[in-house]
């Protein structure tokens, strides 16, 4: 094949875009990856100064086929979990120990009566409905394990697709980050950066892609953009896509999670150990916490992630209000000179970003079977849809998009 006439099209160079033209290219079929962005990675990005804008942990690592490719080749890694000194603001001071262990308790009778909820055979209906209520903590584990976590709201979510995707550890972090180990896995591939698609055709015999780089053809086409993009329409599909999966588009939304780092000068903070996490509890029915980690790897810098409906409408409302928030809740906690102390953050976004328009998917309720529709494939494989969130178990993090890039170009092999 020429290279204006590859086997495969692989439309989008984040995590499951790599993962498929890997497959391909180790089969022996010849593909081309078309990217949008001037960079590879998608929403795996790691910056020059090592602040990971996008994906950061590789989450149940020890199912997580990116943990290998990080060992094999010599990344350091570290479990969050057993370094973090979990901290909690609450009533104008940090928790006590049995308050902290109150949480924990709280977090626990969560996840136990959401699994109770989604057992086999129960219907589906929104995560809130089945969260427990009336506890001390149960507002704080609710808004965690959604907008902070999820970034979406619980009242958003499919139940029967949050717990499906809840996530269990090691948690591991990369010194180098986790987009540098996305790229690197991306070194050899044939990849044309700022070439967005403006129009698919795939009523032939093989499939067209057009836009400002001209006409490419192929047998068959993946594309790996975002629910975010595919709901506004950027590409143009000849003919229109079948309606179930403009359905499943529709269902299962990107939500947001905006992210901060702060350089921090030294004597502003008290000497939390590196990686120690800070929650402050909730207030009151309309209070969205943010949250923190601290120091990264000894870094001096204070990460702030702002997730669900407040990222969304600060996002709208342009970066400096989404620094200003942070900088209040920072003052809330430490003080006011404190706060004032911070340095400029680096601040992430997902949300405005064209070719993103969000950070990871959930379901809607009602929609659990949402992520097995998109990923059929179409007119006899020629057209198929992959990336996490296509992915029935490991939605929402890089395992799912790197699985799910495997799985596409299996079905192209097959």
């Amino acid at each position: 094949m020429s290279a204006d006439e590859p086997d495969v099209l692989v439309v989008g160079a984040g995590v499951a875009g790599i993962a498929a033209a890997r497959t391909l290219h180790a089969r022996g079929l010849s593909c081309l990856v078309l990217e949008a962005k001037d960079r590879i990675g998608g929403r795996a990005y790691t910056d020059a100064t090592g602040f990971d804008h996008g994906a950061s942990w590789l989450h149940q690592a020890n199912d997580n086929p990116l943990t290998g490719f990080a060992e094999a080749l010599g990344f350091e890694t570290v479990d969050h979990d057993k370094l973090r000194q979990r901290l909690l603001f609450t009533e104008g001071r940090f928790a006590t120990t049995d308050e902290r262990g109150a949480f924990a308790a709280a977090e626990d009778r969560f996840w136990r009566v959401i699994e109770a909820a989604a057992a086999d055979g129960a219907p589906d209906r929104p995560a809130s409905d089945a969260a427990p209520q009336g506890g001390r903590f149960d507002a704080l584990v609710a808004h965690w394990e959604g907008a902070q976590i999820c970034a979406a709201e619980l009242s958003r979510m499919s139940l029967h697709d949050f717990a499906a995707t809840a996530l269990d550890g090691p948690n591991l972090l990369l010194r180098r980050g986790l987009g540098t180990l996305v790229s690197t896995l991306a070194e050899g591939l044939p990849i044309q950066l700022n070439a967005p698609v403006a129009q698919l055709d795939w009523g032939g015999s093989g499939v067209e892609a057009s836009g400002a780089f001209g006409r490419i053809r192929a047998r068959a086409a993946i594309i790996t953009v975002s629910t975010g993009v595919l709901a506004q329409a950027s590409i143009a599909f000849a003919p229109g896509l079948p309606a179930q999966t403009l359905d499943a588009i529709k269902a299962l939304p990107l939500g947001l999670l905006t992210k901060l780092s702060f350089p921090v000068p030294p004597g502003t903070l008290p000497e939390f150990g590196p990686f120690a996490s800070l929650r402050r509890d909730i207030a009151g029915p309309s209070d969205r916490p943010i949250s923190w980690i601290a120091r990264p790897f000894g870094a001096p810098v204070m990460l702030a992630f702002i997730g669900g409906s407040l990222a969304w409408e600060l996002s709208r409302a342009g970066k400096h209000a989404a620094e200003a928030h942070a900088r209040a809740e920072f003052a809330h906690v430490f003080g006011a000179e404190a706060a004032k102390a911070l340095g400029v953050p680096i601040i992430t976004d997902l949300g405005e970003d064209p070719q993103f328009l969000g950070s990871y998917s959930h379901a809607i309720p009602g929609a659990q079977a949402a992520r097995r529709a998109l990923a059929e494939p179409l007119a006899d494989g020629r057209l198929i849809f992959a990336g996490e969130t296509c992915h029935p178990r490991f939605a929402a993090t890089v395992a799912g998009a790197w699985l799910s890039g495997e799985d596409a170009a299996h079905l192209i092999l097959s």
